[in-house]
């Protein structure tokens, strides 16, 4: 009901080229509010708390994966000088507006806190779907967001001494911290001594299946594990995919995951909208009005001076606090936990669930916004940034993966074909499903992705839009017909090259317009003709 509903309405928004985010906020609020999800009888409450739940699940299982320690040491001076100067003014305006309207006490704390988070999910998403993934203003976003995470990891943890029955004094807090140290030292010792050899294990039987139950189990296990530590299921799924993803198999885990994780987002989002009850919005519209405004308004304004101040032009500091300028996924998950602990009301929690929705589905609206806006802005030589910080130029790994070639298969012929290359310094990646093979490139600090060549996820991941070639070189016509399409559908002008054992691979070949065709048996019998008549001295 709920994926049907969401494919005529979103059809219906594309005509309109609105955001396909408002659509899936509207099911929500229409199905939950029109009677029609009695239509499953009395289990229709619980039915819609499951559903939120599994999508808030799967996708901090997702953002786990896609969590990057690289990324933050790279990006540390911005996570932690932007991110932290972010989270304490808007924590702090958040209280503030907060004790206005007559919150006290630690909910007052959770409200502002909640307010200060803001969707990764979205803001990513956005710039990606702008053509922008790696641009400063896309940095500073993922800088400030990896703060978020981080932030609110350490929040979740504290949030049962806070609010909970045990709330009050050092000790619950003390055992808190105690519970999430040990929790995260679990993960980070499964992470190293577990994990890598369970996915060497189960990627050397070759099996696809068993590789895809085993990384759903360990997300399962890790998100039951913090429930029983006392921690939320979406902290644990959070942490399971943060376990994964330092592993040299996580790019074959995104590979496999991406394709769903729009279907994730469809669902969180849905869910979202069936827990907002109507009555209270109508009642409280001017509340939720202000403070939608208020929240895209005050976070907006810090983000973008934060990311001026750290030399970013107008306008990619004007995309970065549109795009972080919403509260996100993480508040939503925060307000549930902190209404089952009794630390928000379910009136508060109804508003604030709604400036929430609200708020993401302005995101990519306000994001188109900023160039228009920026040019005026930079007209007045107002505000002038020093030079831009070098952390949110391209990381070294995005900087090498430009103008590159991929290699898909390492045997024999990609083995040489990766030689020549580095003789030449030509930048490569190769994508290659031999466990064993994989791990001794990435020892040699190749880069080397575990993933499907056929897959359209693994050639983001391969930077196929940037690279100038990509090789075929095992003799599968077949696969490389996949391959060469999934390049193309990403970079249309690449160079494609594949191998042919007999003469039907060739003219499946040529009939998909490779670019350079290596046939076997020809190469061969060339080989062999030279060979035979040099005994008769025959040139």
């Amino acid at each position: 009901m709920v994926l049907g509903s969401v494919v005529i309405v979103s059809l219906l928004l594309v005509r309109a080229k609105q955001s396909l985010l408002v659509g899936y906020f509207a099911c929500g609020v229409i199905l939950a509010n029109i009677g029609a999800t009695m239509w499953l009888g009395d289990s229709s409450a619980e039915a819609i708390a499951i559903l939120a739940e599994l999508g808030v699940v799967l996708l901090m299982f997702t953002l786990g994966i896609e969590f990057s320690l690289r990324e933050l040491v790279h990006l540390r001076k911005v996570v932690l000088g932007g991110g932290g100067m972010q989270m304490l003014l808007t924590t702090l305006v958040g209280m503030a507006v907060g004790w206005a309207f007559g919150l006290s006490g630690t909910g007052l704390l959770v409200v502002g806190f909640a307010m200060a988070l803001s969707s990764t999910a979205v803001s990513i998403k956005s710039f990606q779907d702008m053509g922008q993934p790696d641009t400063p203003g896309a940095r500073m976003a993922l800088g400030v967001a990896i703060f978020q995470d981080l932030a609110v990891i350490l929040f979740m943890v504290l949030l049962p001494s806070l609010v909970g029955d045990g709330a009050g004094g050092a000790g619950p807090i003390f055992q808190a911290l105690g519970k999430g140290i040990l929790f995260l030292t679990l993960c980070w010792g499964l992470s190293v001594y577990v994990v890598p050899h369970l996915l060497h294990a189960v990627a050397t039987s070759g099996s696809r299946e068993l590789f895809t139950v085993t990384v759903v189990g360990l997300c399962a296990a890790i998100a039951w594990g913090a429930n029983w530590f006392g921690l939320s299921l979406a902290l644990g799924a959070f942490a399971g995919g943060l376990v994964v993803s330092e592993s040299i198999y996580s790019h074959k885990v995104l590979a496999d995951v991406l394709p769903f994780k729009d279907l994730f987002l469809t669902v969180f989002f849905v869910s979202v909208g069936l827990l907002i009850d109507l009555e209270i919005v109508m009642q409280f519209w001017w509340i939720i009005g202000l403070g939608v405004l208020g929240i895209v308004a005050v976070k907006g304004f810090v983000i973008a001076m934060i990311a001026r101040r750290l030399g970013l032009r107008f306008k990619q500091a004007l995309m970065a606090g549109a795009a972080l300028s919403s509260s996100g996924e993480f508040s939503l998950v925060l307000l549930g936990r902190a209404s089952e602990l009794g630390g928000v009301s379910p009136g508060v929690e109804q508003m604030l669930l709604a400036c929430t929705a609200v708020s993401m589905a302005l995101v990519p609206t306000l994001m188109r916004l900023a160039g228009p806006v920026s040019k005026p802005l930079e007209s007045l030589k107002i505000f002038q940034p020093s030079k831009c910080c070098d952390e949110l130029r391209l990381g070294s790994q995005v900087e090498s993966l430009r103008d590159h070639v991929v290699i898909c298969g390492y045997g024999p012929v990609g083995q040489a074909l990766h030689e020549a290359m580095d003789r030449l310094s030509v930048p490569v990646v190769v994508i290659e499903m031999n466990a064993g093979t994989v791990k001794t490139l990435h020892e040699r600090g190749v880069q080397v992705l575990f993933a499907d060549a056929t897959n359209v996820e693994t050639m983001k991941l391969a930077r196929v839009e940037d690279a100038r070639a990509i090789a075929f070189t095992f003799p599968e016509p077949l696969l490389a017909v996949e391959g060469v399409r999934a390049a193309r559908t990403l970079n249309s002008g690449v160079v494609t090259y594949a191998r042919a054992k007999f003469g039907s691979g060739v003219k499946l070949l040529k009939k998909e317009g490779v670019h350079h065709i290596f046939h076997d048996e020809a190469t061969s019998g060339k080989a062999m003709v030279t060979a035979v008549l040099g005994c008769y001295e025959v040139e």
